[in-house]
């Protein structure tokens, strides 16, 4: 959130949209686990009380009869912005003094007699924290804007690691594709299969898939990236020797824009049909209906083998190649050094990953936030469990945020 000399209140986007991954840089950011601990900060407390005071006064300014039309716009735009912050920010005081009142009273119920009153507050008092926490989360999120594609569909595209001795890495990467379509599915989304590659024994070298809905993009921006799984194969000798294998497998999330104005030249595409692969009953290898696209000038290259019709097919490969192709202006308008792509795939080296998976301890870690949860089969499974590790890296993400535009403004402040 900015603040400007001629008294408009603008948003500013607190996280870059070029970065795809979380990094936690110093130990005082680390110190802020989640919402409610971050609220505390002197700093937030601080730039919230100033919000709050610009909202009274522009509340008092509307009031005045002397305005004209253009500064009675400009400031109703600005009171509507800082309405929800000031709002829940007397939410949340409201709030803390009533877990004040309640951590007083717990002091003094102290005898036996007392016990089951003592008992009372404090099961109130684990409610309200929760409530604190919701609401912090709740303000944070009005502090930072909406990433521009945070609505948008998405393109999601797995693709099988590398490994010595077994197929893990094409099973797994089976799993965690039908983790994202039960994901979808759990989030009432549309789950729009793309392409598929399957493996010789049951596993799935590449899959890509088209996803739309609401905030798609929002909850699975932060899925990108290397994913490592360590588990003894059920099958060959490593299964009989007992023995635990590591591999990986890449997760690539493209925003799809709804409306993507990129003209494809037809003299710069080069079209391929051929007999679709995979599960699809008497179909299936019969006719050349799935397509494959390559843009010459870039080498870009998509397939497509969702449908029986051929023209079906083309047609959604080229929606995915604009798709590709508009991501590639979008990383050129953002100048970064690495192309959010790249960031995603890294090399599918292990020492790249974002999250593992291991099945012997039941216990998947993501490293970004240094978050455990146990019960793979409860992640896999693409419900609650999912939603609950993909909203805690997006309360992160927000903290992440927050933090560093503090920590820019405290800068500023000293002359930094």
């Amino acid at each position: 959130v900015g603040l400007h000399n001629h008294g408009f209140w603008r948003p500013k986007p607190l996280l870059d949209t070029a970065r795809f991954t979380l990094s936690f840089n110093s130990q005082h950011r680390k110190n802020h686990q989640n919402s409610q601990a971050l609220w505390k900060h002197e700093a937030v407390q601080k730039y919230l009380e100033t919000l709050s005071k610009e909202y009274q006064q522009v509340s008092h300014q509307l009031s005045a009869d002397s305005l004209n039309d253009f500064k009675q716009r400009a400031l109703r735009r600005r009171c509507a912005d800082l309405s929800p912050i000031a709002a829940a920010f007397q939410e949340i005081k409201e709030a803390e003094r009533e877990v004040q009142e309640l951590e007083a009273m717990c002091t003094e119920l102290d005898s036996r007699d007392e016990k089951q009153l003592l008992q009372l507050a404090l099961e109130e008092k684990e409610s309200l924290d929760k409530k604190m926490n919701m609401l912090c989360r709740k303000l944070f999120q009005l502090l930072v804007p909406k990433e521009k594609y945070d609505r948008s569909p998405v393109i999601l595209e797995v693709t099988a690691g590398r490994t010595t001795g077994g197929d893990i890495c094409q099973q797994f990467t089976k799993e965690m594709f039908e983790m994202y379509q039960n994901y979808a599915d759990y989030k009432c989304w549309t789950f729009d299969i793309v392409n598929y590659t399957p493996a010789e024994i049951g596993g799935l070298h590449h899959a890509a898939a088209h996803i739309s809905g609401e905030n798609v993009y929002r909850h699975l921006k932060y899925e990108g990236g290397t994913h490592r799984v360590q588990r003894i194969p059920e099958t060959g000798m490593s299964s009989r020797m007992q023995r635990i294998h590591t591999g990986t497998m890449s997760v690539i999330i493209l925003p799809q824009p709804e409306e993507v104005d990129v003209k494809v030249d037809p003299k710069d595409l080069r079209i391929d049909t051929f007999r679709a692969r995979g599960a699809g009953g008497q179909h299936v290898n019969k006719t050349d209906s799935a397509v494959r696209i390559v843009h010459l000038p870039t080498g870009l290259a998509v397939e497509c083998q969702q449908e029986r019709s051929q023209q079906l097919n083309k047609e959604i490969a080229l929606r995915t190649l604009r798709a590709k192709l508009y991501q590639q202006v979008i990383e050129k308008q953002l100048s970064q050094e690495q192309s959010a792509r790249k960031l995603q795939l890294g090399t599918r080296a292990q020492s790249e990953r974002i999250r593992t998976y291991n099945f012997t301890q039941d216990r998947v870690t993501d490293h970004r936030i240094s978050y455990d949860a146990r019960n793979i089969k409860e992640i896999l499974s693409g419900k609650e469990a999912l939603d609950k590790l993909i909203n805690r890296l997006l309360e992160f993400a927000e903290i992440e945020a927050v933090t560093q535009y503090l920590e820019n403004l405290q800068a500023l402040e000293g002359g930094g």
